[in-house]
């Protein structure tokens, strides 16, 4: 079988690591084309990865051997970046936030759903090896009740986090996300109602630091989320409340305990797995197989609603109704 030819928009320090394992790790891909604004940095990394360089996202999607794309720009650039995908019927790997709004984001879907095209949003936290294996024993707790989700880091670097026009949010938008679609993967729950409390640490026009709690669509769970961009140290606490006990875990310690009283069973972790990789590998995967996307764009947009509603919430200074997609 011929190697699938990627195009990459989006050559960053987080596009960059696309291309190395697209380049070094998937023998099954070939990086034939990458785009970037600044084409001087284009060509530079295309010298280094044996591609060609494009200034133009629209002339690298129209190349011959560009099979598929993966985008990693700020989410202000997706909608016409999926708009154009969609008149050239190119399938898409696309970096979360799946979009900047609701708004956007259906107009994203309508253009994908009128094109046939496949599209999947890159939620690589599903691919960690702890959040695998608590998905794989959340049975073992019995009816969930209660989720708690954190995820502390250091300051962002990139100076566009902090500039609205083009992150189009903070820590809720880019960060959050993976929060939010991780409690709807363990629970298997939509949020309803949303309240949010917000604030800016190291930030002056977003948001990086972040609470809220969601009541979700059985009318039992409640999920507390939160995360920030403040602090000199790294964590992403995951824990699952149940009838029969807890799963107590940590995505970037890499442990996981199930705990039945106070009796601690720890349980079987795989070795750290480059996300990133994983998640080309599956979108890769669906595309040879002619199979569904494994995280359409739909589940995308779903983490981007709960992100709108905190930002309602939080200006409203109440509970406010989650909108579905």
């Amino acid at each position: 079988m011929a190697r699938l030819g990627i195009g990459l928009i989006g050559v960053g320090k987080h596009g960059s690591r696309y291309a190395r394992h697209i380049v070094q790790e998937l023998p099954n891909l070939r990086l034939v084309a990458l785009a970037c604004r600044r084409f001087d940095l284009a060509r530079q990394q295309a010298s280094d990865f044996d591609c060609r360089a494009f200034a133009d996202y629209r002339d690298l999607m129209a190349a011959p051997n560009v099979d598929a794309v993966i985008v990693v720009v700020p989410p202000m650039l997706h909608r016409e970046i999926i708009e154009t995908a969609a008149a050239l019927r190119r399938p898409v790997l696309l970096e979360k936030p799946a979009a900047i709004s609701l708004v956007e984001g259906r107009r994203m879907l309508h253009a994908v759903r009128e094109a046939g095209i496949p599209v999947m949003v890159a939620q690589t936290l599903r691919y960690n090896g702890v959040v695998r294996a608590v998905l794989e024993a959340r049975a073992q707790i019995g009816r969930l009740h209660s989720l708690r989700i954190s995820q502390r880091f250091e300051p962002s670097r990139p100076r566009w986090i902090d500039d609205p026009t083009v992150a189009g949010g903070g820590m809720i938008m880019h960060t959050g996300v993976h929060s939010f679609d991780l409690m709807r993967l363990l629970s298997g729950l939509e949020a309803e109602r949303v309240s949010c409390e917000l604030s800016c640490i190291c930030t002056a026009q977003t948001e990086d630091n972040f609470t809220a709690l969601i009541r979700l669509s059985d009318g039992v769970t409640l999920a507390s989320i939160a995360g920030s961009r403040a602090t000199a140290s790294r964590s992403g606490p995951i824990e699952l409340a149940g009838e029969h006990g807890q799963l107590i875990a940590d995505h970037l310690l890499n442990t996981a305990i199930v705990l039945r009283g106070t009796s601690a069973t720890p349980l079987r972790v795989p070795p750290p797995v480059a996300t990133v990789r994983a998640a080309v590998a599956d979108f890769v995967s669906a595309l040879e197989r002619g199979a569904a996307m494994p995280i359409p764009l739909e589940e995308g947009l779903r983490a981007v609603a709960i992100a709108e509603a905190c930002y309602r919430a939080a200006r409203a200074g109440q509970a406010v109704a989650a909108e579905q997609i």
